[in-house]
């Protein structure tokens, strides 16, 4: 029972002092107040265990990717607040009814990519409120009739990839649905909408019906007359002749990619808008059919939104092929055809369009134009066009002038060609253009006047080509640019004019490089106004013999990278790296081979929130103390696999405001929960695959993260304990590491019954013999120690004299001549005389009590009022009592009253047992003959060994030799009261 209590109270000291909680399977997410959960990857078949010690009041919860085949009744019945419900990615195969009863408050629930194959008709009957259900890529056949039928608020539901088949029985379970919006049966197996005359519900906007085996319709005329988007795409054995009698008047978006609809038999016979229909994909794959569709939608309609022409195999388009078209108002698509470039001026400055110049986007991607070639000889631009993407071409080179045509566009997509070459004055005339995009690919020089006309540039996007050197003035003109994106190319060396005009710069990636430096100071421009810089994976080294950080003057910046260093990683952070980063938020130092960290390396960065150390150490690194203590307001450290062996509240003490902590991957073997709880703000505790011992060193870790409720602790339940034995560090033994005050108040007190009960039996029969025993030993013990004190007695003084200093006269004229003089051999120790100058004076009385054989204590009442006087009695009577040597005599100078005396315990106590000395009155009857007597007593015990003897020796050596004096002299001195004696 001892033990017990005193485990809950080391126990109830650690509550008292930080909280800590985990779950066995889930993960919170962060800043969710214990409302959303992760429980993902836990490989547990059992979704019961997985949930059990989860809050009744959660909000979201997500379990993924889990080998979970079986839900049972009720699974969720405690989490009445459940609002989003992801059951997705598992392998479920079969849900009871009542799986997910009492869930009325319900939004989201999702069921995709499972194995389940049947639904049980109650299956959702308690989901009233749910808005939004997923079945995607399960295993269903069929539906169970009105299986969505109490769920009147679902607006999306998704069926994809499934093997449902009869259509009637699914617009049966959705005509009461009257808020669904989205409906998606893309990949099953409808072969028609044919149904039972029963509508889909009114509210429906957006169907999916992609990728089935639908070779007719077979609905009725009104069936989807009110649905907006309409998906009918990859039925390759849907013919035209299906839309025959359908109203599609209000579809504004019709999908009919990769179909066997002839669009041209499709608009003569439907009622649909033609400029809804998307004309991907549909077959119009050469120049007489182009044109044959235009002039069939110029009958339709006077304009088109957009014409989105992808994916027809188009490889030519002759001048004026779209003239004939109407009058395209938004955009124009032609991705996904095998259109080449042909020196042709008005080919290739999109001479095909016409009159039709007025729309603002044109897509030609996925295509084959190898050259943009030069268009300064058009007369007449583009004016409206805002956005032109080439992306994913086979484009090798951009002429001068390539886009003289089109001065007004915004967005230009270049990026993933194979750009080699970039003419000088490619981009001339563009003078509105906010975002370029050269990104991926093979350019390999940048000229001073390739962007001289993009003043109101903003983002350019440089990544993955093959640029070696920026050059001076390169971006001279772009003063309007906020984003330049250098990542990934063979940058060795930035001249010291190459940012020159980058005003107004805020990001800036140099990732991916060669730069072996980088010194900031030489970029001027930006230093005001850079917030973002990325030099991970170049190969800059930093000397601890730096002068100065290349750093100091980007006084805004707040996202800094500079992970993975090549080819072995930074090695050190030397003094004062960051300084100047007073505004730095973000700082990422990932990849790398840190050796040495500077105490101060860090010491700028007080408004640092997010800090990143994974991977970034050499092995067995030791963090200097302090390295964090500036880290005020960091939020969250991440040190993942960084090698670091020491968990010290001097390296991690001072992160007040930390709230998420990642330490996997460390070779700590325990970590010291005074550091965690100097951690106020930590919410977040990761610790996975830490080498962590379960030994009395973790006892109260393992405390911490199981029983308490603050800090959560990542999957403490799955933590193995590293000595090899199978068992968990959330459950290792730990009686061993208290002390089990238990067992000894048992044994104890087992002994002390046992000898009260044996004493009387005892005391009966043996108690001549322990007696007799008793005086044997001790005379013989007696014996020995007589002989061990004499041994001992080899002092340097014969007695050190403890008085006041308003007894001082009396001593020295008195005492001293009468106990040294006269031939006397005594040596007496005073404070004046013999103490040790500049030593303490406690140290010195110590000295002079136990290297003197007696102390004379010169008792007055001054004495009494003396601190000083006061230990120097106590010491020497506790060598009287407490060591039983006879070293302490008492010289009463004056009469001193017993109510004076009885504060001083262990003085009374002398006088109770041994005799002291007064010194004769002035008026005594002979005081000459008195103090001769009084001194000759006192050199007499002076003398005297310092072993206790018997009381009767004891009186007869202190005592007055009376057969030595006359009658009257005997009577003298008892009267006049020099001696009293117990």
């Amino acid at each position: 029972m001892a033990a017990l209590v005193y485990r809950l109270l080391c126990f109830g000291l650690v509550l008292a002092a930080v909280a800590a909680y985990t779950f066995k399977n889930c993960i919170e997410e962060k800043n969710s107040n214990r409302r959303s959960f992760k429980c993902n990857q836990r490989r547990e078949p059992n979704i019961s265990v997985i949930m059990d010690d989860l809050p009744q009041h959660i909000v979201n919860l997500s379990i993924l990717g889990n080998p979970i085949r079986y839900i049972p009744d009720k699974a969720f019945a405690r989490f009445k607040d459940l609002h989003l419900l992801r059951l997705d990615n598992n392998r479920l195969m079969a849900i009871e009814g009542s799986a997910f009863g009492e869930l009325h408050q319900l939004r989201s629930l999702n069921l995709s990519f499972n194995n389940i194959s049947e639904l049980r008709p109650s299956l959702f009957a308690s989901l009233h409120n749910l808005t939004f259900l997923s079945l995607r890529a399960n295993r269903l056949k069929r539906l169970p009739g009105g299986i969505f039928s109490a769920m009147p608020n679902l607006s999306t539901l998704m069926l994809q990839q499934n093997l449902l088949a009869n259509f009637t029985e699914m617009v049966d379970s959705v005509s009461n649905l009257s808020d669904l919006l989205q409906l998606n049966l893309c990949l099953n197996k409808f072969t028609s909408l044919h149904h039972n005359r029963i509508p889909f519900p009114r509210s429906l906007s957006k169907l999916y019906l992609c990728r089935n085996n639908l070779s007719a319709l077979g609905c009725e005329r009104s069936f989807l007359s009110d649905v907006k988007i309409l998906d009918l795409s990859y039925n390759s054995r849907l013919a035209a002749e299906a839309f025959l009698g359908v109203d599609l008047a209000r579809t504004n978006y019709l999908n009919l990619h990769s179909t066997a609809v002839n669009v041209m038999t499709l608009l003569d016979i439907s009622n649909i808008h033609a400029g809804h229909v998307d004309f991907t994909g549909t077959g119009v794959k050469n120049n007489s059919m182009l044109l044959a569709l235009c002039n069939l939608l110029t009958r339709k309609v006077k304009s088109l939104n957009a014409l989105r022409l992808g994916s027809n195999g188009i490889r030519e388009l002759p001048n004026d092929t779209l003239s004939h078209c109407p009058r395209i108002m938004t955009s124009l698509d032609l991705s996904g055809n095998h259109m080449k470039s042909v020196k042709n001026k008005m080919l290739n400055c999109l001479g095909f369009l016409g009159e039709n110049r007025y729309f603002k986007k044109l897509v030609i991607e996925h295509n084959h134009l190898s050259n943009l070639y030069s268009c300064k000889q058009v007369r007449r631009p583009f004016w409206e066009f805002e956005e032109l993407s080439f992306r994913y071409n086979r484009i090798l080179m951009v002429s001068d002038y390539a886009f003289n045509h089109t001065p007004n566009v915004v967005t230009l997509n270049l990026n993933i060609n194979i750009i080699a070459f970039l003419g000088h004055k490619a981009l001339k005339g563009l003078h509105r253009l906010k975002t370029l995009r050269l990104d991926n690919n093979l350019l390999t020089d940048l000229y001073s006047d390739t962007f001289e006309d993009l003043s109101a540039l903003q983002t350019l996007n440089l990544r993955n080509n093959r640029i070696s050197v920026i050059f001076n003035w390169t971006f001279l003109r772009l003063r309007d640019l906020t984003t330049l994106d250098l990542g990934g190319n063979k940058i060795v060396r930035i001249h010291s004019a190459g940012f020159r005009g980058l005003g107004r710069l805020s990001k800036l990636y140099l990732d991916g490089n060669k730069l072996k430096q980088i010194d900031m100071s030489l970029h001027a421009v930006f230093w005001h106004t850079l917030t973002v810089l990325d030099l991970e994976e170049n190969f800059i080294r930093f000397s601890t013999l730096n002068a100065s950080s290349p750093f100091v003057n980007l006084s805004r910046l707040s996202d800094l990278k500079l992970g993975g260093q090549r080819p072995y990683g930074l090695t050190h952070l030397p003094h004062k790296l960051f300084r100047g980063l007073r505004n730095l938020r973000s700082l990422y130092l990932t990849n790398n081979q840190i050796s040495y960290f500077a105490a101060d390396a860090f010491d700028d960065l007080t408004y640092l929130r997010f800090l990143t150390l994974d991977k970034c150490c050499d092995v067995n690194i030791r963090l200097p103390p302090g390295v964090f203590k500036n880290l005020r307001n960091l939020t969250k450290l991440t040190v993942e696999n960084a090698g670091i062996q020491n968990f010290s509240g001097k390296v991690f003490g001072n992160l007040t405001r930390l709230q998420t902590l990642q330490l996997t991957h460390n070779g700590m073997q325990s970590l010291d929960v005074d550091v965690l709880n100097s951690l106020p703000s930590l919410r977040y505790l990761d610790m996975r695959h830490l080498p962590l011992s379960c030994t009395c060193l973790n006892s109260r870790l393992q405390n911490w993260t199981v029983h308490n409720d603050r800090v959560q602790v990542v999957y403490v339940y799955n933590l193995p304990c590293q000595e090899g034995d199978k068992s968990n560090f959330y459950n290792f033994e730990t009686n061993v590491c208290y002390i089990d005050l238990g067992k000894y108040l048992f044994f104890s007190t087992s002994a002390a019954v046992a000898l009260l009960a044996a004493f009387p039996l005892l005391y009966v029969k043996l108690y001549w013999k322990i007696k007799y025993g008793y005086y044997a030993f001790r005379s013989w013990f007696g014996e020995q120690w007589r002989k061990f004190r004499e041994e001992e007695e080899n002092c340097a003084y014969d007695a050190f004299v403890s008085y006041n200093s308003n007894d001082e006269d009396w001593v020295m004229l008195q005492l001293l001549p009468n106990l040294e003089g006269k031939g006397s051999s005594l040596k007496l120790c005073l404070h004046h005389r013999d103490f040790e100058p500049g030593r303490d004076i406690v140290d010195n009385i110590v000295a002079a009590v136990y290297s003197s054989r007696k102390t004379i204590c010169v008792v007055s009442r001054n004495f009494l009022q003396s601190e000083w006087c006061s230990l120097e009695i106590q010491l020497a009577s506790y060598r009287l009592f407490d060591e039983h040597r006879d070293v302490l005599l008492l010289v009463f100078l004056e009469p001193v009253s017993e109510r004076q005396i009885s504060s001083y315990h262990r003085m009374r106590k002398v006088m109770l047992k041994k005799t002291y000395l007064q010194w004769p009155a002035s008026d005594c009857v002979d005081p000459e003959q008195a103090r001769e007597l009084f001194w000759s007593q006192l050199r007499r015990a002076v003398k005297a060994g310092s072993k206790l003897e018997t009381e009767e020796n004891d009186e007869t050596r202190a005592a007055p030799d009376i057969d030595d004096l006359g009658d009257s002299d005997t009577q003298t001195l008892i009267a006049d009261g020099n001696f009293y004696m117990d």
